[in-house]
């Protein structure tokens, strides 16, 4: 029976290995110390958070997300730590809640490794505080109990470590806070979550249709087996969109669909008679339709898959709230399998222990029957979880097989038939794909990585060398030319999802490097002007969009919307930024961070094509520019986490066939329309 603590209250421990798990609303940094029988935090070194995760009896999650978990082995437990406090703390300097006011109480709770909850607690009376010890496990002869503490810092994590008597606790605060922004960067952002009564697909079973409780052989895993709801609602890393969780930073760094598009308002009886609000411009929304029928499925087999099968208003809408239940669909499965082995590694290691711990059995027919028998059952759980999960990726496959060709122009691929038949939209579309992300357990089945429009993140184009193998094979030019082809190719299709003349592209490229990658973009004609290139072209393009940023922004906030400039291009615009820092004086790169941080909210976005290292000259003044962009590889690279469990994803750039001519076709018929519309 499950013990629920109110603070100060107290429960045994009957074992030594436990997961801590957290439920927080909305991302948060989950860590743990050791002390000693006086309270006191030895050294660094008893300390594990995201830049450090591992302590002897304890493993911590590297990035700030809304639920975590963490292991805890009291059996490898210092002798001289008397305690484990397992700490929160909401993250800082990253654009999120300053404190706990307001926010959802975080619950947590302790766990066996079958997933059997021994006791939880809610924090609750947390105001102005930003960091909580919320639990504290203690060491009272000999045994151990779990106490509810809920003790919250106003001063956040530097405040909370110096009350356990950690020298120098500014500093390891600092480190920390610095790990989480930069796993934040690397983070698939969670999509927004839909409206107030806005139902998704109910999906309470993994896509093999068992209950998603994250069960393999019996014994319960490390997330759900499915999605609650279609929509994929996750508290993560707010933003454009994955993961891609949000580069979801310190890692692998933070998806839901965004609200609906709003139905057309009714006409107003009136004495002039009925009046339609309706934009003339605009064709109506119709009503959503119920989700397609799936075929009858034949008995003892699962539903065939349908494209489209989720709520939405129109077609997009379902397949995009698809997509992003596919997405959750093979995070909570994998978990559930890696629970399951990870499990059954323990198991057995605790069997084999046990054998060799006995004089008697450590030699033998009997030492060996014995371990024979440990292996036998590991063996079992690991093939009953496997088969669960070769269940479940099989209904993945069969539903990516159809939801893939399905997709319109703003989520295909590249190599898509649609493109054939593409046609420059009338409509802004809800969303736009990025690329494909997969994991080791089956890299063939790739899920769309889809991110909000308009854009809430810029994108940070790495041109450094990733750790994947096919970064390192590609040497520093070529991986300069492949970024900026990523970048192009991203911009192409931006510039196809849009009206036309609803979106402009500039490009910086001081050296005037990028001429191959940017052809597709100038033979086309859809840069308005050509790259701007040397120290003067760089600085009179910032000024001019940091000007129209300025403008904007006045007009939105004074109401005066209709006072702006004539000449003022209103289109969202994107700017290109290629060999950063090249070119760029500490003036040029105040306006960059200036745009990154400001632009979004007016419709000005940042690409940045640019290795980290090359700007290190600039020390910790670029490092809230990094944070705020969403960092992508132009080759595949295992550094996005999703918002739900974690993972490391593989992301793979959408990238256009080699010796395809579509970014031609598509960016030639752009041009032809904008023409043909005067823009």
């Amino acid at each position: 029976m499950t013990a629920e603590l109110v603070r100060g209250q107290n429960h045994p421990l009957p074992g030594a290995r436990w997961e801590i798990r957290v439920s927080a609303g909305k991302p948060v940094v989950a860590g743990a110390t050791l002390s000693d029988d006086q309270g006191t935090i030895r050294g660094t070194d008893w300390v594990a958070h995201p830049a450090s995760p591992n302590l002897p009896g304890l493993e911590v999650p590297r990035q700030a997300a809304a639920d975590h978990r963490l292991a805890v082995d009291l059996d490898a437990i210092p002798e001289a730590a008397h305690r484990v406090s397992v700490l929160l703390a909401l993250p800082a300097g990253v654009g999120g809640p300053v404190s706990f006011a307001g926010l959802a109480a975080p619950f947590v709770a302790v766990t066996g490794l079958d997933g059997t909850e021994i006791a939880n607690y809610t924090v609750t009376g947390l105001d102005a505080e930003s960091a909580v010890v919320a639990l504290e496990l203690y060491r009272r002869q000999g045994a151990w109990k779990v106490r509810a503490v809920g003790q919250g810092y106003a001063g956040g994590l530097a405040a909370m470590l110096q009350d356990q008597g950690l020298p120098r606790a500014a500093e390891l605060a600092a480190a920390i806070n610095e790990a989480v922004a930069e796993g934040i960067a690397r983070s698939v952002p969670a999509p927004p979550p839909l409206p107030s009564g806005e139902g998704g697909r109910l999906r309470t079973a993994t896509a093999g249709g068992h209950t998603g409780n994250g069960t393999a052989g019996g014994y319960t895993g490390n997330g759900t087996g499915g999605r609650d709801t279609g929509n994929g609602t996750a508290d993560g890393h707010t933003g454009n969109g994955p993961g891609v969780t949000g580069d979801a930073a310190g890692g692998p760094a933070p998806l839901t669909p965004g609200p609906s598009p709003v139905p057309p308002a009714q006409p107003v009886t009136g004495g002039g008679g009925p009046v339609n609000y309706q934009h003339p411009g605009r064709t109506p929304v119709a009503p959503p339709t119920p989700p397609p029928a799936a075929p009858p499925a034949e008995p003892g087999r699962p539903a065939q898959p349908v494209a489209g099968d989720a709520t939405g208003w129109t077609m997009d809408e379902r397949l995009y709230n698809q997509v992003w239940g596919m997405f959750e669909d093979l995070a909570r499965t994998t978990a559930a399998y890696r629970s399951a082995v990870d499990f059954a590694d323990s198991r057995m290691e605790q069997e084999l222990d046990r054998v060799l711990s006995d004089p008697r059995a450590r030699i033998g027919s009997a030492g060996d029957a014995a371990r024979a028998e440990a292996r036998a059952k590991h063996t079992a759980l690991v093939d009953q979880a496997r088969a669960v999960l070769d269940r479940d990726l099989a209904q993945l496959v069969a539903e990516a097989e159809v939801v893939e060709p399905a997709l319109p122009p703003a989520f295909a691929r590249w190599d898509s038939p649609v493109w054939q038949g593409y046609r420059v939209p009338m409509e802004i579309p809800m969303a736009l794909r990025l690329g494909d992300v997969h994991l080791p357990e089956r890299p063939e089945l790739r899920i769309p990585m889809l991110v909000r429009l308009p854009l809430e993140r810029g994108l940070w184009v790495d041109s450094g060398r990733p750790a994947s193998s096919e970064g390192n094979l590609a040497d520093p030019a070529e991986m300069r030319r492949l970024a900026m082809d990523t970048a192009v190719a991203h911009a192409a299709r931006m510039l196809a999802v849009h009206p036309a003349g609803e979106f402009t592209v500039h490009v910086i490229d001081p050296a005037g490097s990028a001429a191959s990658s940017l052809a597709p973009l100038t033979r086309t004609g859809a840069l308005r002007e050509p790259p701007a290139s040397g120290a003067e072209g760089v600085a009179a393009v910032l000024a001019r969009l940091t000007q129209r940023v300025d403008l904007v922004q006045m007009a939105v906030r004074g109401g005066a919307s209709d006072a702006l400039p004539p000449d003022l291009d209103t289109a969202e615009q994107l700017l290109i930024v290629n060999d950063f820092p090249h070119g760029f004086d500490d003036r040029a790169v105040t306006q960059l961070r200036y745009l990154a941080d400001e632009g979004p909210a007016v419709g000005v976005h940042l690409m940045m094509v640019a290795d980290r290292e090359d700007a290190r000259a600039y020390g910790p003044v670029l490092d809230p520019l990094w944070r705020a962009l969403l960092r992508i590889t132009p080759v595949p690279d295992d550094h996005l986490a999703d918002p739900w469990v974690g993972h490391a994803w593989t992301y793979e750039p959408s990238l256009a066939p080699a010796g395809s001519s579509v970014l031609d076709h598509v960016l030639g018929m752009v041009v032809e329309a904008r023409r043909a519309w005067g823009r």
